[in-house]
């Protein structure tokens, strides 16, 4: 009887070594043997946001630097806005119009040439002259929530004479604007994902005139 049974058992062990790991493969979540570390990580997002462990302005603020520049330069010593400040300006207010809710703040800077003082003017003067283009492009003025000016004290390139790079306004989002009817518990998501959800729609191409039943007329 043993003789007998032994190749059986012999090969149900074989079978059962070669079949573990594709056996596990069907016992794992969909998806396993493609995860690279990165799956859950959009549900992972949303309970940090909503438990407050991860701030929505942070968030939203990261998402807004992904999509548009939030920098622009000047000439020395200037304030006005060139045709790449002006192009800059107008990518940000496109997006700024997809979240009504949202306030946003505008950094002046400048570089290390002149004095404290005089920075200070010419950086806030920058931030100003972009805020006003924002608002010519129909953001209201209530949603920038401050013009703050950092002046010479937060440069990008330590340097004692003339860097462009310092010479700039980094646009950010502050937070959302008090007491708007969008801005509800729970839903935050609907709020940031709103603009993808809104380009998902097939525009109709129904042509304007009355239907007609049948193929004949009254």
């Amino acid at each position: 009887m043993l003789i007998r049974t032994l190749p059986a058992l012999l090969a149900l062990g074989a079978l059962t070594a070669c079949t573990t790991d594709g056996y596990s493969t069907f016992t794992r979540e969909a998806g396993a043997l493609v995860d690279r570390g990165d799956f859950g990580n959009a549900t992972m997002n949303n309970q940090l946001v909503q438990s407050g462990r991860k701030s929505y302005v942070e968030n939203l603020n990261q998402r807004f630097t992904q999509d548009v520049p939030t920098t622009i330069n000047f000439a020395f010593n200037s304030w006005q806005l060139d045709t790449q400040a002006r192009a800059v300006l107008t990518r940000q207010a496109t997006w700024i119009k997809q979240f009504p809710e949202v306030r946003f703040r505008v950094y002046g800077h400048t570089d290390l040439v002149g004095s404290n003082a005089y920075n200070k003017r010419l950086g806030l003067r920058r931030a100003q002259v972009a805020v006003n283009f924002l608002v010519a492009h129909g953001i209201g003025r209530d949603r920038l929530e401050a013009v703050a000016s950092f002046g010479e004290t937060q440069p990008l390139v330590y340097s004692q004479g003339p860097e462009r790079e310092n010479r700039r306004t980094v646009t950010e989002v502050t937070g959302f604007v008090k007491r708007h009817p969008n801005v509800m518990d729970g839903k935050y998501a609907a709020i940031v994902y709103r603009g993808y959800v809104e380009s998902a729609v097939v525009p109709s191409t129904l042509t304007g005139g009355s239907l007609t039943s049948g193929g004949g007329s009254e």
